[in-house]
């Protein structure tokens, strides 16, 4: 396995800071989310991709995937042929700089819409627009990883749209924190997932509230997420992808700083090889 970061763990930080860091703290790869502290548009940042992407291989370091902020299940097909055509300026880009990984989102509820579609009327929609890209996904040799999340956390319903989508470039991105925060456990993950994981978030998280409706991030090991059996297993199934640590601090400020994260995410994950 190799390890990455997403800059979404240091707002903060230029691009020139993020390749110098990543390389001196040992990470293989870096996980492009924002640039200069805001998330990146793949039309108007276009340059500023491009740039970024060059810099980080001036350093040896892979761009491992563009964390795209496409979600496709709006009530509203009109919202979701918008997010279709976000979708495929990505792929172009990620085509154009050979960056391998888009990260997608299924998308969260829509408790707002009366009545609420249900779960099998949203797994048709995502799956249908991850249907009508997947030939432009095989043409620039670029994957779309469903990540579990939001609505989807659960690996299962993830497993689920993949299912309708008859294509290798259509695949997973396995979060650490949110199968296990709605019950399922890493073997559960990787049985109905399987080969069609293709990246991986990591994080570590405790509960604030009894019921797990708010949990607080914190450090690799300080948690109760059980990321080490989870990389254990992945291991066991010939897993060779990466592991990219998603330290939130854009979204969660109070959380410890980069300069502090990071080094012990990678320690942390390297110290996993002498088990």
């Amino acid at each position: 396995m190799k390890y990455a970061f997403s800059t979404l763990a240091c707002p903060v930080w230029s691009v020139e800071h993020i390749a110098e860091a990543a390389t001196r703290m040992g990470y293989d790869g870096v996980e492009l989310r924002l640039l200069d502290g805001e998330v990146i548009d793949p039309v108007a940042d276009r340059l500023k991709v491009i740039k970024a992407t060059a810099t980080c291989r001036d350093h040896g370091l892979e761009v491992c995937a563009f964390d795209t902020s496409c979600r496709f299940n709006h009530a509203e097909p009109a919202e979701r042929t918008r997010q279709m055509a976000e979708l495929r300026h990505w792929i172009r880009l990620a085509h154009d700089m050979q960056v391998p990984l888009l990260r997608v989102f299924g998308g969260p509820g829509q408790p707002e819409r009366v009545p609420a579609p249900t779960d099998d009327e949203v797994n048709e929609w995502v799956a249908a627009s991850l249907c009508q890209v997947a030939p432009e996904a095989e043409q620039a040799f670029v994957t779309i990883a469903l990540e579990t999340h939001d609505a989807f956390s659960s690996a299962r319903r993830v497993a689920e749209v993949l299912r309708a989508v008859d294509s290798a470039y259509v695949a997973a991105l396995w979060d650490s924190h949110h199968p296990y925060r709605v019950g399922e456990t890493a073997q559960e993950v990787i049985e109905v997932l399987g080969k069609r994981i293709a990246h991986v978030h990591v994080k570590d998280a405790l509960r604030v509230t009894p019921d797990g409706s708010d949990w607080q991030l914190v450090l690799l090991g300080a948690g109760e997420v059980p990321v080490r059996e989870q990389l254990k297993l992945l291991e066991q199934h010939g897993y060779s992808g990466y592991v990219s640590v998603e330290w939130e601090k854009k979204w969660h400020p109070e959380i410890a700083q980069p300069e502090i994260a990071l080094p012990q995410h990678i320690a942390w994950l390297k110290s996993m090889n002498s088990l």
